[in-house]
C-alpha cells in the first residue's frame, strides 16, 4: 500500500518535470546543425571510430574551408520535439563492431537529450567501412621499434 502511493507520487513529480522541460523549450527552436555537430562530437569520442563517413560535398568543404565538419556523416530527422538520428563511420580494424555500435547509439542519446531536451527515438549506426590505418601505423611504429633495438643490441 505504502509502496503504491510512493511510486504514485515520484510518477506524478516525474510527469510533472516532463512539462516544466516543454514549457522551457516552448519558442526554442535548435537545429538540426546544431544537433548533427553535438552528435559528430560524442560519435568522435568513441574509441574505435577511424573516422565518419559524409557526402562528396562535405567533404570538398571541408577541403576549401580547412575546418574539420564535426556534423560530417550524421543526418537528423525531427519533429515534434523526437530526433531520430542516423551516423555513418569507418570503424578501426580489429575492433568489435556491435560494441562501437551500442556505445556510439548511448553516447550520442545521452549528449543530445542532456544538452537539448529534445528526446531521442533512434540512433542508426551505419558502418561505412574498415580503416587498416592504424594497424599499418602500428606495424611501422613496432618495426620501427624493434629495428632500434637491434641497432642498441649491435652497438
Amino acid at each position: 500500500m505504502e509502496e503504491d502511493k510512493v511510486k504514485e507520487k515520484v510518477e506524478e513529480m516525474q510527469e510533472e518535470v516532463k512539462e516544466e522541460i516543454n514549457q522551457e523549450n516552448l519558442g526554442i527552436k535548435i537545429s538540426n546543425d546544431v544537433v548533427a555537430v553535438i552528435a559528430g562530437v560524442a560519435v568522435s569520442e568513441v574509441r574505435g571510430v577511424a573516422s565518419m563517413q559524409g557526402g562528396f560535398a562535405g567533404g570538398i568543404g571541408e577541403v576549401l574551408s580547412g575546418k574539420k565538419n564535426l556534423a560530417k556523416g550524421i543526418k537528423v530527422e525531427s519533429e515534434d520535439g523526437k530526433v531520430k538520428i542516423d551516423v555513418n563511420i569507418i570503424v578501426e580494424y580489429g575492433t568489435r563492431i556491435p560494441d562501437i555500435a551500442f556505445e556510439i547509439q548511448n553516447r550520442v542519446k545521452k549528449s543530445i537529450e542532456s544538452m537539448t531536451g529534445l528526446k531521442v527515438t533512434e540512433v542508426n549506426v551505419h558502418v561505412q567501412g574498415v580503416s587498416i590505418e592504424t594497424e599499418k601505423k602500428q606495424n611501422i611504429e613496432h618495426e620501427n621499434n624493434q629495428q632500434s633495438v637491434d641497432s642498441q643490441n649491435n652497438n
